[in-house]
């Protein structure tokens, strides 16, 4: 998975954020979601924000603190477990990333959803939504829970030189696992699966 010379002119910004926006919004609303119900497993929500900043498309991510409950240092995607008060689990992904990051949740244009995603030995079932948000902004970090906000470009992501695969177990069942290394950060468990079904969806689009 990896971009082209003529996929260039849409990470390097020749492509505008509207133009982007429109192409996920489509292909995300025509794709079946595949849902996951267990009682076993909590159920959790994580946002996945895209902007455009300085010629170049980016993800943004925030590595967690050792203080946090659950993924003690992990790099994630904002989001946390659903809370009664959230109604639903959108709600719940914007109400965390305003927590975590700072973003207004009039700031966060959902745009779609990818599929229910487990992980592994924490019990959660985790609901991702694509967002995306504007650029510049001003990030308040809650330093209990946040230990950094990393901003990954999806050029980088789509460098097959990123990308690293192994397998692990859920239910008895062998899945693929993803291990993306972008500088000295890497990115695995089921934020990796749930970035690699994204980036699938980001290379039909380019």
């Amino acid at each position: 998975m990896e971009a082209g010379i003529s996929d260039l002119y849409w990470l390097q910004g020749g492509a505008t954020i509207g133009v982007m926006k429109q192409k996920l919004k489509q292909v995300l609303s025509q794709r079946p979601k595949h849902y996951i119900t267990d009682s076993r497993y909590v159920p959790s929500a994580v946002l996945i924000p895209l902007y455009q900043k300085e010629g170049q498309y980016f993800i943004l991510f925030i590595q967690r603190t050792e203080r946090v409950k659950d993924h003690k240092g992990q790099i994630s995607f904002p989001g946390g477990a659903y809370e009664q008060k959230d109604g639903t689990l959108v709600n719940t992904a914007v109400r965390e990333a305003t927590e975590e990051v700072g973003l207004k949740a009039g700031d966060i244009e959902i745009l779609g959803e990818l599929d229910d995603m487990l992980t592994i030995g924490s019990g959660y079932i985790i609901s991702p939504f694509v967002a995306v948000i504007p650029w510049p902004y001003q990030f308040e970090v809650d330093n209990w829970e946040t230990e950094e906000v990393i901003e990954v470009p999806l050029s980088v992501l789509l460098d097959r030189d990123c990308i690293r695969q192994g397998t692990d177990e859920i239910d008895g069942q062998e899945i693929t696992t993803y291990f993306y290394h972008c500088g000295d950060k890497v990115i695995w468990g089921a934020t990796a699966r749930i970035l690699n079904q994204f980036l699938d969806i980001i290379v039909r689009i380019i």
